[in-house]
């Protein structure tokens, strides 16, 4: 009863959340363009889907992935597994299993997460080949990791965020002018793909987490800010991923050239 009347109490909630953009669709659909909706059947169950689906997720992100974080986060930094006493401020290196395992779930989820796949599949087809879709995947993956674990690594020792953001930015300003004009949008794109529902959760649990646990540390100016990491990173790597491939190809046609010339 217990389970059943936590989903009732999610769905309703959910639905009230959906309802304008339902409203605002039908409104468009019948009052601007005038037409009938298409494939109404259809459209019915693919909405019943995904307000089903929808309700199990929020339940789901309640009751196992933002608590998972938290636990995670608790247990690494608890002061008899990194060897000091309740309270003491402890030096960022014996952190390391943080930064380990912020760089794990970051490049887990990443690579596991739906919107990625699909926009990764997409470029894959779009561009007949030239971006491959695990070399895309894996770039924006290792993105991602390392700015968690560059994320916690600022929670830990308290340094404010901006000089790693402001920092972050004059990097993909300087690479946006060397990298393959191909790349560059998709790079873009990829920081707020990297931003979706499987990871988030993880990653804002992780980080509120490791704030309520690192001595001398705030929730609300420490806890907050690893999804900007997150989301910054991902462009790095991309374009430096198109930049190396680029000029391993230019590499191997060097050879060639030559070789035609002799």
């Amino acid at each position: 009863m217990n389970a059943l009347s936590i989903f009732v109490d999610v769905f309703v909630e959910t639905m009230r959340d959906v309802f304008p953009i339902v409203a605002i669709l039908i409104f468009f659909q019948f009052a601007i363009l005038r037409r009938p909706l298409p494939n109404p059947k259809r459209l019915l169950t693919g909405f019943a889907f995904v307000l089903f689906g929808l309700v199990l997720f929020l339940i789901g992100l309640e009751k196992a992935l933002f608590p998972i974080g938290r636990l995670m986060a608790e247990q690494f930094t608890n002061p008899a597994f990194v060897g000091a006493e309740p309270g003491e401020v402890v030096d960022w290196q014996k952190y390391y299993w943080v930064y380990l395992f912020a760089f794990a779930v970051g490049f887990s989820t990443t690579v596991a997460e739906p919107a990625l796949i699909a926009v990764a599949i997409k470029a894959a087809e779009l561009s007949s080949g030239a971006i491959g879709s695990w070399g895309l995947r894996l770039a924006v993956a290792l993105g991602v990791a390392t700015g968690i674990s560059l994320g916690c690594f600022r929670i830990v020792t308290g340094i404010p965020i901006h000089y790693f953001i402001i920092t972050g930015y004059v990097v993909v300003v300087v690479q946006t002018l060397f990298a393959p004009k191909l790349i560059i949008p998709l790079a873009y794109d990829s920081g707020g793909v990297t931003t979706s529902t499987v990871t988030v959760p993880l990653v804002a649990a992780l980080g509120l987490g490791l704030a309520e646990n690192v001595p001398g540390r705030s929730v609300l100016i420490d806890g907050f800010g690893l999804i900007a990491f997150a989301s910054l990173f991902p462009i790095m790597s991309v374009m430096a991923y198109a930049q190396i491939a680029e000029w391993r190809a230019g590499r191997r046609s060097r050879p060639e050239k030559e070789g035609v010339v002799s």
